[in-house]
C-alpha cells in the first residue's frame, strides 16, 4: 500500500503504521458498514416470509438512512459534551441493542422501527469515527480517508457474504450476527481508544446547518444526495431483480464490495493524482450512470445485471474516497462538523431511493427505478459542475 508523507517533513510513513486506537475504530467501522450490505441478501426472504411488498421491505433502508441523516445534526453536540470515546461507545451499544431486537422481530413494522434505532447508533458512531481516525491516523488526512474507505469497502464486501451465509439459515441470522460483531467492536474501542478530554468548545446543534452556508460543503452535500440516490437504487433494489437465493445474492454483492474496497484504497489515489479530484468524480458519476442504464435496459437478463452490479463497485469505491477527501478539506470548519453536515444532506438521498425504487417498480416496471437513478446521477454532475468554483482549494 502506498506510503504517505507526514505533513511538514520529508519522512515517508506507511499507511499501515497506525496506532492501536485507529485500528480498533477501523474494525468497528468495518462492522458498522456491514450493516448496509448485510441485509441485502435477505430482502426477498423477508418479503416472502413476512408477506410484505417490495416497497415495504425497502423501508428497512429508508428508516435506517433517514434517522442516520437527521441524527447527524446532533453528533457534534453530543461528542463535544461527553467526548469522542463515549460517543463512539454509545453508538456501538445502540447498534448492538437494535440489531438484536430486529432479529427478534415478528413483523415488517417492527424491523423497520428497530432499524430506525439502529440508524441513531450508526449516526453517533460514523460521524465521530471519521473525525477520530482523521485526527489520530499517521500520514495526514489522505491516509486517514483511505483507511476509513478501506474499512467501508471491507465492511460492505464482507457484509453481503456473511448475510448470505447466515440468511440461508434464517433471515434473522444477519441481525444477530451484527449484534455479536458490534459487541466485539465495543470491547476493542473500550480497550484501545484512550479517553480524550472533553472539548473546551461545545458544539451547537445548529453548527452543521451553519456549515452548509459554505458553498463547497453544500455543493458536495447536494451532489452526494443525488449520487446516493443512484447508489442505493443499485444496493437496495437490485436483490429483487436478480431472482437469487440469499447465498447467491451474498456472492454477487461480495464481488461488488471487493471491487469497491480495492478501488477505494489502491486505485483512487493514483487516478486522483493523474487526472485531478473533481475530474475523476465527474468520470465516476458518468460511469455509474451508464452502468445503471445498462441494468435498466437489460433488467431481465440476469448475467448482465450481475456483471453490471460487480463492475459498479469499482466506480463507487473511487468516488467514495475522493468525495470524502474533498468534504474533509473543502470547508473552514471542524472536520466533525463538516462530516455531520455533509452526511445529513447525503443520507436524504439514501433514505428516499430504496422506497421510491420499490414503488416505481410496483407501479410501472422493474426497469423504471434504474432510469430514475440515472437521472439522479446526471443531476449530481450538474450540481458538481455548478459549484466547481467552490472546490478550488481542494
Amino acid at each position: 500500500m502506498t506510503a504517505q508523507t507526514e505533513p511538514g517533513s520529508g519522512e515517508r510513513i506507511s499507511i499501515l503504521n497506525q496506532p492501536k486506537a485507529v485500528w480498533a475504530v477501523a474494525f468497528a467501522c468495518v462492522v458498522a458498514f456491514m450493516g448496509l450490505g448485510l441485509v441485502d441478501p435477505i430482502l426477498p426472504a423477508i418479503a416472502g416470509q413476512l408477506h410484505a411488498s417490495q416497497s415495504q421491505v425497502e423501508l428497512l433502508f429508508t428508516s435506517y438512512m433517514a434517522v442516520t441523516g437527521v441524527a447527524m445534526l446532533v453528533t457534534g453536540f453530543v461528542a463535544s459534551r461527553i467526548g469522542a470515546k463515549r460517543t463512539l461507545l454509545s453508538g456501538l451499544l445502540l447498534i448492538v441493542i437494535f440489531a438484536a431486537l430486529a432479529g427478534s422481530s415478528h413483523s415488517i413494522g417492527q424491523i423497520v422501527g428497530f432499524r430506525a434505532g439502529w440508524g441513531l447508533g450508526n449516526a453517533l458512531f460514523i460521524a465521530t469515527a471519521l473525525a477520530v481516525i482523521v485526527g489520530a491516523a499517521a500520514g495526514g488526512t489522505e491516509s486517514a480517508v483511505i483507511l476509513y474507505e478501506a474499512a467501508l469497502g471491507l465492511g460492505i464486501s464482507v457484509g453481503p457474504l456473511l448475510g448470505g451465509m447466515l440468511g440461508s439459515i434464517s433471515w434473522k441470522g444477519p441481525f444477530y450476527g451484527v449484534a455479536v460483531l458490534m459487541t466485539i467492536g465495543f470491547i476493542a474501542v473500550s480497550i484501545f481508544l484512550q479517553k480524550s478530554d472533553r472539548p473546551k468548545h461545545h458544539s451547537s446543534i445548529l453548527d452543521p446547518i451553519r456549515a452548509l452556508s459554505h458553498g463547497g460543503l453544500l455543493t458536495m452535500g447536494i451532489m452526494s444526495l443525488c449520487y446516493n440516490f443512484g447508489f442505493f437504487t443499485l444496493l437496495a433494489y437490485t436483490p429483487f431483480v436478480l431472482g437469487m437465493n440469499a447465498h447467491g445474492l451474498g456472492l454477487v454483492f461480495f464481488g461488488w464490495g471487493v471491487l469497491l474496497a480495492i478501488s477505494s484504497v489502491f486505485i483512487a489515489p493514483r487516478i486522483q493524482k493523474r487526472f485531478g479530484t473533481v475530474n475523476t468524480i465527474f468520470a465516476m458519476l458518468t460511469a455509474l450512470a451508464l452502468d445503471l442504464l445498462a441494468i435498466g435496459l437489460f433488467t431481465n437478463v440476469q448475467l448482465v445485471v450481475v456483471i453490471a452490479v460487480i463492475v459498479a463497485g469499482a466506480f463507487l469505491g473511487i468516488n467514495n474516497t475522493l468525495v470524502t477527501t474533498v468534504v474533509m478539506e473543502v470547508a473552514p470548519v471542524e472536520r466533525s462538523v463538516a462530516s455531520a453536515a455533509y452526511s445529513f444532506v447525503r443520507f436524504v438521498g439514501g433514505a428516499i431511493a430504496p422506497w421510491l425504487a420499490g414503488r416505481l417498480a410496483e407501479t410501472f416496471s422493474p426497469h423504471v427505478p434504474y432510469y430514475v437513478g440515472v437521472g439522479a446521477l446526471v443531476l449530481a454532475m450538474f450540481v458538481l459542475g455548478s459549484g466547481r468554483r467552490y472546490l478550488k482549494r481542494v
